[in-house]
């Protein structure tokens, strides 16, 4: 059946959905170095953490340390990182878990919760926790590094939500029982929590160990691109997540965040996941519900994207809805 919406509510469809930024690939990163802009110019040590080339960062300290012209080895060691993507020398070893160039690196005095670059600004732990690099996350946190180190503002990650998002459930258990923070508060722009990491990612198994250690299944939102963990699963097009978190209390109804927001069953219809759609309205998702600063129902994104079954479906219960409205005043 085509769908016929009203004038007013009248929007070109689009192919797919949106897509809500991610942090880069390492092999992103790596691109990046190749572009003309001095601001993506990595330093060779750098260079020689981030290719694993143990003998080449050796070779560079030996030289620093034996010419009295040159800045200090503290100085060389802890060249802050270039670029929005940039990185440390010691960000750079732990992002690919080369543990012997970190051990070289912390032995010369790296700074290991030095900020990273501007798009994340991550630090060592929550690079190596993003990796999956348990050898290296152990070490880092045997010399110190901060586990609760805030989030950056704009797609910045804790090292548990780090861990979460990327399904390391060994790493997930090391930084809670090391004392990691299970609710703490995702970046102000594209942030996570690390029970809403888990579940756009669909790693289930690590969604149920957060709510079983106490994650907040119904965690305030940021204003920027900001799930909940129900509208991440619904988002991410897990089923079986979703129903896990509502039983565990989440709100089938809980609203968007402002910018780019949405309700699950939003999230769902845009995305064209309409198993979960179906589900939600079961669950009792409220059809005529809107979010995000375009104030848009399910409905309109769906239809927005081209997703015209799922869009034909909401807008007959709109209709229907408004009908029953109308009918008891």
């Amino acid at each position: 059946m085509s769908l016929h919406p009203p004038p007013d509510r009248l929007m070109a469809p689009r192919k797919h959905g949106k897509v809500i930024l991610t942090p880069p690939t390492q092999h992103e990163i790596l691109e990046d170095e190749h572009h003309d802009d001095d601001e993506n110019t990595w330093s060779p040590l750098q260079t020689a953490a981030r290719d694993g080339n143990f003998d080449a960062v050796c070779k560079l300290l030996e030289a620093n340390a034996s010419n009295s012209n040159t800045v200090s080895k503290k100085e060389l060691v802890n060249e802050p990182p270039h670029g929005w993507y940039g990185q440390t020398a010691l960000q750079a070893a732990c992002a690919n878990g080369q543990l012997s160039i970190v051990n070289a690196l912390l032995d010369a005095a790296a700074e290991i919760d030095a900020p990273g670059g501007n798009n994340g600004g991550r630090t060592a732990l929550t690079v190596a926790a993003l990796g999956g690099h348990y050898d290296v996350v152990e070490r880092l946190i045997e010399a110190g590094a901060n586990i609760n180190v805030r989030a950056h503002r704009y797609m910045g990650r804790t090292p548990l939500q780090a861990a979460a998002e990327g399904g390391h459930v060994a790493i997930v258990k090391l930084l809670l029982d090391r004392g990691a923070d299970i609710n703490a508060s995702a970046a102000h722009n594209n942030g996570r929590t690390a029970l809403t990491a888990a579940a756009l990612a669909g790693h289930a198994e690590l969604v149920q160990l957060l709510l079983d250690r106490g994650a907040n299944v119904n965690p305030p939102l940021m204003r920027y691109k900001s799930l909940t963990p129900l509208q991440a699963a619904a988002f991410g097009g897990h089923l079986e997540i979703a129903q896990t978190l509502v039983a565990a209390g989440a709100d089938v109804n809980a609203d968007g965040c402002y910018y780019n927001g949405y309700t699950a069953l939003g999230a769902a219809a845009e995305q064209g996941n309409a198993d979960i759609v179906e589900w939600l309205l079961k669950a009792g998702a409220d059809v005529r519900q809107t979010a995000g600063n375009k104030g848009w129902t399910a409905y309109q994104m769906a239809y927005f994207v081209a997703h015209e079954e799922i869009a034909t479906r909401l807008w007959k219960l709109e209709r229907e809805a408004q009908r029953v409205e109308a009918g008891n005043h």
